[in-house]
């Protein structure tokens, strides 16, 4: 007669707040790029004015009428030095650098409310043993 023994061990981890570390990561991401889309925007906006390209295009057209929504709150802030159909659009780069400084300002507060530092990983091991006669 022969006692056959057999053990079987299974090990769980978890890391506590996980989730919302990865929440938090994924929200300041998609803040990031969508900022890095409205300052490509922008500048496209100033390059376009700066270097005289024509207002009626189609393109520049759906360009400037979306861009000048967001540079409304700029509108007249400061001169806007224009010759030969060519225009510095100072109001474009003062707005730029307010809405990055928005977005990271927000980057921080979503870091701040929902970031949680990593904590010790939680183990659990389970062991179940089996006999065979």
């Amino acid at each position: 007669m022969s006692i056959n023994t057999s053990s079987e061990v299974q090990t769980t981890q978890r890391e506590p707040e996980r989730e919302r570390r990865i929440f938090t990561f994924k929200a300041t991401q998609v803040i990031w790029l969508l900022l890095s889309i409205f300052e490509a925007l922008l500048a496209l906006r100033f390059v376009l004015k700066l270097i005289g390209a024509n207002p009626a295009s189609p393109f520049a057209v759906v360009l400037y009428g979306f861009t000048g929504f967001f540079l409304y709150p700029f509108a007249n802030l400061i001169g806007t030095p224009a010759a030969g159909g060519m225009v510095l659009e100072i109001s474009t780069l003062i707005a730029m650098l307010v809405y990055g400084l928005i977005a990271w300002a927000v980057e921080r507060i979503i870091f701040v409310i929902f970031y949680r530092p990593r904590g010790p990983v939680t183990q659990t091991t389970t062991t179940d043993q089996h006999t065979h006669v």
